[in-house]
């Protein structure tokens, strides 16, 4: 029995308590389709929604099977994975077969709100998640779910919850839409704004520039290529801090501070581990060799540790150029082939110092570092925007549920 039944965080219209019930008095679940693999085509009559593509739009199979009552999800249906993983989802396209392993969650929409109920189902995943049974797959059983406790408000309660959620909902998907599409955007523009193999200029440039470009190598367009300080890491100090190869995010790069350090060291007379605008490290060793970061001002007084290295790019030269080449197809294929040891992948300085770049003049080269620093600006707000969301979502979650 819950201990109150009036959530922390409600609309002020309402002040009734809520009244406690079993899922299994308010719902019906109907389990899907058992089916043979072979029973799964390329191409057929109706998709088929299984454990490995629930929530996602991956690996769709499709069957010629006949839709059989009560076995089929239509548009709006609600439904919930019980097995492997845990949560539901209200389907959004035509009639599919759904899984043996995926209820079809039926309620009475003049008492119950799909919406609400939905957002019921979602803040008590993660409980249910410490009440499963099996050992190769786990699952939660009917009767189990059936039984469990939930507390539910008036219907138009659950339509105003419901609806804000619906909203936030709404907002996530179309923030990740516009993230994806940013993001292949990007990767379109990093393989047409570089010369491919065999070319000296790019498919795709900027108004107003024209010629061939140069090949050069990174140790010739740099002023040192340099280690890291070989240091271990202490609490952060508030002023000097410390990167290391996981300080460094693999989607985007940049310096990740939540749990920030510093070197456990005298930094007194170290200044030549500090980084400086035009510095580019470079992961050298291990899972994550080949990995790169370039060093912004505002990510303040900054050293850099061991597996790292670094190449300071001549001021001759656009180190955010230098920096975007580093996400190319081409680089990629250098850190696969050049990583390869007998024991763990690495590249050392010279190795890098040896990676071959075409560059344009510097004025194209900063106009095209000035266009895809504004692009990672986008795709990074994009990303502050979510996490920010996701974080409301969870404490409304957490504070409009009892």
């Amino acid at each position: 029995m819950a201990k109150s039944t009036i959530p922390t965080l409600r609309f002020k219209e309402f002040d009734d308590e809520w009244k406690i019930k079993q899922l299994g008095d308010i719902s019906q679940l109907l389990n899907g389709r058992a089916y043979k693999q072979e029973e799964l085509l390329d191409n057929g009559k109706y998709r088929v929604l299984r454990v490995g593509n629930f929530n996602t739009n991956e690996q769709w199979y499709y069957s010629n099977l006949e839709l059989e009552e009560n076995k089929y999800a239509d548009n709006g249906d609600l439904l919930y994975l019980w097995a492997t993983n845990f949560g539901p989802e209200i389907w959004n396209g035509e009639k599919i077969i759904y899984h043996y392993h995926i209820w079809k969650v039926l309620i009475d929409e003049a008492i119950i709100d799909k919406r609400f109920f939905y957002t019921l189902l979602e803040q008590d995943k993660e409980r249910i998640k410490l009440n499963t049974n099996g050992s190769t797959m786990v699952h939660v059983t009917k009767s189990m779910m059936e039984e469990r406790i939930l507390a539910v408000s008036s219907l138009p309660e659950q339509q105003s919850i419901g609806s804000l959620f619906q909203t936030l909902d709404e907002l996530l998907s179309a923030y990740k839409d516009n993230l994806a599409n940013y993001q292949a955007f990007k990767a379109t523009m990093l393989s047409k704004m570089f010369p491919k193999a065999g070319q000296t200029s790019p498919e795709i440039r900027l108004d107003g520039f024209d010629g061939e470009w140069e090949e050069k190598k990174l140790k010739d367009i740099s002023d040192s290529i340099e280690y890291g300080l070989n240091a271990s890491a202490k609490e952060f100090d508030g002023e000097n801090k410390y990167l290391r190869i996981t300080d460094i995010d693999d989607e985007s790069r940049k310096f990740i501070k939540k749990s920030m350090t510093s070197p456990d060291i005298d930094v007194a007379n170290l200044d030549n581990y500090l980084l400086e605008p035009n510095d580019v490290l470079f992961a050298r060793t291990g899972a994550s060799v080949g990995k790169s970061y370039i060093y912004k001002e505002s990510d303040g007084k900054v050293y850099f540790a061991g597996f790292l290295i670094r190449i300071r790019i001549s001021k001759e030269f656009d180190a955010n150029f230098v920096f975007q080449n580093t996400l190319t197809r081409k680089y990629k294929n250098f850190i696969e082939i050049t990583s390869q040891r007998s024991g763990q992948p690495g590249v050392n300085g010279k190795e890098y110092g040896d990676f071959k770049i075409f560059f344009p003049s510097l004025e194209e080269q900063q106009a095209i570092g000035a266009f895809f620093s504004n692009l990672d600006e986008l795709i990074s707000n994009y990303q502050d925007k979510i996490t920010q969301l996701e974080t409301l979502k969870k404490k409304l979650l957490q504070d409009m549920f009892i």
